[in-house]
């Protein structure tokens, strides 16, 4: 008999396959199915919750790595060790003692790099070698296509070349995270900035490129500039038009006018020279990928890219749209087929019935040779039912309705409209005018109808060549615009597409390539963590940067830390790795050279960074006392900068509440609620790991502080 172990990333994916075959028994740490055609002997599905093995920590290696100093660095332990996550001991064990005795090994964590290094990173704790390895490479949850996955199972060399990329790549971020944190910390703390200062091959050059928006809307010189507009006054309307002219200097637009004889804000007589109509067209929108669904749902929800990764995994794991950590805008004709087979029940689904423009795929959307490890988000096959979507949180159905419309688009017809081009002459000196007419909404149609803008021009009336109208011309006055703050949305594009901005063409192609700093996944998360670390603020979704993310890019100025060059750089090399011509040690010898490098320049950069305004900000807070303290009873609390914290800590008392908990800043008055009652009041306002909000209030039990959902 053959004793078949299925390890899948996480619980929720582990039903979803369970749920595909008829089940036999579960406990809380696998399922067992029973006997079928696809597991003749039936199967075990056990699952990793997120990361159950993760790198050690400095001082795991070696004792003095605990404290942080200059001194100890660069830490390069002579061999990388693994440890079981804190608090997931139980389940590995479970995995362990399945792994032992199973026949076949069937790796179906999510298909991606990461997926390949959760299962071979727990597949190697558990010292457990020589079974035979397959791999599960699906992009739905949906039944029939877990069990068509599971019945054309891949062999796992590449899999496992991708794991051993993944984890050079694991490793190379540790060390430069653990070792640039510690030195810039240090440097920064002489100089007199009591900050932890986070930094990170890709968090790092994320901050920069905010920073470097900052100082162009900080340095920006606003400029006067002249124009000229011209109003017109037909037999069947006015409208209005703008000469091919445009000066720094006021003179110049009052010289222009006296050459050709036209006296400001006077009728004069105007001659229409050419009307020119012309049919154009709006494509419907490509397929989203998940950094598209972010900008497009943060540009219409102000959603953070966080929440949007986030609700599509829930949609993903309610079997209604596609893998959501898809970086492609492309499907294969087999996606094609049920697209087409379904879309009349797409359509009666968002209630916008039409007749398809074409039933034939385009290569617009539909290109196999583009499709590698996902295709694009797209609706299942699964047709949810009106309770199911009444089911849905109005997160849930904003974007699973994006992801439906635009693939019924693919469907639609073009967006068609006139545009109309006026040249109108005044004593020989041409204004153009230009106008559109909406022909047809086409796949617009799909979508609520725009809301009218402000000072948008009214229709232009029907005029001929030839004709005669009256004008007014005047000089109008202008003044340059800075560049606009980053929104989150348009952050992941720049993450996405800064291959674009580098000068040398190498390290521009294979940004381009990758798609710019971090993926599809870890993008969202990137942008939490710099918000975690206080490096930015975000704002009715605008990001601006903070005093300490001041600090951290002036630190880094001039090194790789504060370019995407450094990920093009790890990028060319880690491709060869996962293709089998290049080797994890030469790549980490490489990345001790940059350490040493960086530990050798940067206290000659730190010398020049200014760090008044962040320091002034991370003084130390003393205020009165807030509270008896609830665990020695002889001290009272008193507010720190980043903690409360009992005045008798000299004493020995170690007791203190962190100013944030899951995101949620607390005041004084609900930590005095704490220490005197045991228990706040409803607190809105947290934030789980995940990125969702939630509310609580906080309780105090045996001196530690603990989450009441009695709301």
């Amino acid at each position: 008999m053959a004793n078949v172990v299925i390890l899948a990333e996480k619980p929720s994916q582990a039903k979803a396959y369970a749920e595909a075959f008829k089940i036999a028994k579960k406990n809380k740490h696998y399922i067992e199915l029973q006997p079928s055609s696809t597991f003749p002997d039936g199967a075990t599905i056990t699952w990793g919750v997120g990361h159950l093995v993760e790198l050690k920590q400095p001082a795991e290696y070696q004792p003095e790595w605990k404290r942080w100093s200059l001194k100890v660095l660069p830490m390069i332990p002579e061999k990388y060790e693994f440890k079981v996550a804190k608090g997931k001991w139980d389940q590995f064990q479970a995995v362990k003692a399945l792994f032992k005795d199973a026949d076949l090994l069937i790796n179906a964590c999510d298909v991606d790099r990461e997926g390949s290094n959760i299962f071979y990173s727990i597949l190697r704790q558990t010292r457990v070698k020589s079974k035979p390895i397959q791999r599960l490479w699906i992009n739905s949850l949906e039944s029939d296509e877990i069990r068509k996955g599971f019945e054309a199972l891949r062999d796992n060399e590449q899999d496992y070349r991708l794991y051993i990329e993944a984890q050079t790549r694991q490793i190379s971020d540790w060390l430069v995270g653990m070792n640039a944190s510690r030195l810039f910390t240090m440097l920064l703390k002489e100089k007199g900035l009591n900050e932890t200062m986070s930094v990170g091959r890709v968090q790092s050059p994320t901050v920069y490129m905010i920073y470097e928006r900052f100082l162009e809307i900080e340095n920006f010189q606003p400029e006067n500039f002249y124009e000229l507009k011209g109003e017109f006054h037909s037999r069947m309307g006015s409208y209005s038009g703008k000469a091919d002219f445009k000066s720094a200097k006021f003179e110049e637009a009052i010289a222009l006018l006296q050459k050709m004889n036209i006296t400001e804000k006077q009728k004069i007589p105007a001659l229409i020279t050419s009307v020119e109509k012309k049919p154009k067209k709006i494509l419907p929108p490509k397929l989203h990928s998940l950094s598209t669904l972010q900008q497009k749902a943060n540009k219409i929800w102000k959603y953070s890219p966080a929440k949007v990764l986030e609700v599509a995994q829930n949609l993903y794991e309610k079997k209604m749209i596609s893998y959501p950590r898809s970086d492609c805008q492309f499907i294969t004709p087999a996606e094609f087929s049920y697209l087409k087979n379904k879309l009349t029940d797409y359509q009666q689904l968002m209630k916008k019935p039409f007749e398809p423009a074409s039933l034939s795929p385009s290569k617009r959307y539909v290109d196999a040779g583009k499709v590698e490890e996902h295709y694009a988000i797209i609706p299942t096959k699964s047709i949810p039912s009106e309770q199911k979507l009444a089911g849905l949180s109005l997160m849930e159905k904003n974007i699973y309705a994006e992801v439906v419309r635009t693939t019924l688009a693919m469907f639609h017809r073009d967006y068609l409209y006139e545009e109309t081009k006026i040249i109108t002459e005044v004593n020989k000196l041409p204004f153009k005018t230009i106008g559109k007419v909406e022909l047809d909404r086409g796949f617009q149609q799909l979508w609520p109808a725009p809301k009218e803008k402000k000072n948008e021009a009214p229709p232009l009336p029907l005029v001929e060549q030839g004709e005669d109208v009256d004008a007014i011309v005047q000089i109008h006055q202008g003044t340059t615009q800075p560049p606009k703050p980053f929104t989150e949305g348009q952050l992941v594009q720049m993450m996405k597409t800064c291959g674009k901005f580098i000068e040398d063409d190498a390290e521009s192609d294979i940004l381009k390539e990758v798609e710019g700093i971090g993926t599809e996944a870890t993008r969202a998360g990137i942008i939490e963590t710099i918000k975690r670390h206080e490096y930015i603020d975000v704002t009715k979704n605008i990001v601006s940067i903070t005093e300490k993310g001041k600090v951290l890019c002036q630190a880094i100025s001039g090194s790789l830390l504060a370019s995407p060059v450094m990920t093009a750089k790890w990028e060319t090399y880690l491709r060869k790795i996962s293709a089998g011509t290049g080797t994890q040690e030469a790549f980490l010898q490489n990345i001790e050279k940059f350490l040493n490098h960086l530990i050798e320049a940067s206290p000659k950069i730190i010398a020049d960074t200014d760090i008044t305004s962040a320091a002034e900000l991370s003084t130390p807070k003393v205020t009165g006392p807030i509270a008896q303290c609830p665990s020695c009873h002889k001290g009272e609390l008193l507010e720190r900068q980043n903690f409360y914290g009992c005045s008798a800590y000299k004493d020995g008392c170690k007791f203190s509440i962190s100013k944030k908990i899951a995101s949620k800043k607390l005041s004084a008055a609900q930590v005095k609620d704490l220490c005197e009652k045991g228990i706040t009041k409803p607190i809105k306002g947290f934030k789980s790991k995940k990125g969702s909000t939630f509310s609580a209030r906080l309780k105090l039990t045996a001196e530690k502080i603990e989450f009441d959902f009695s709301v």
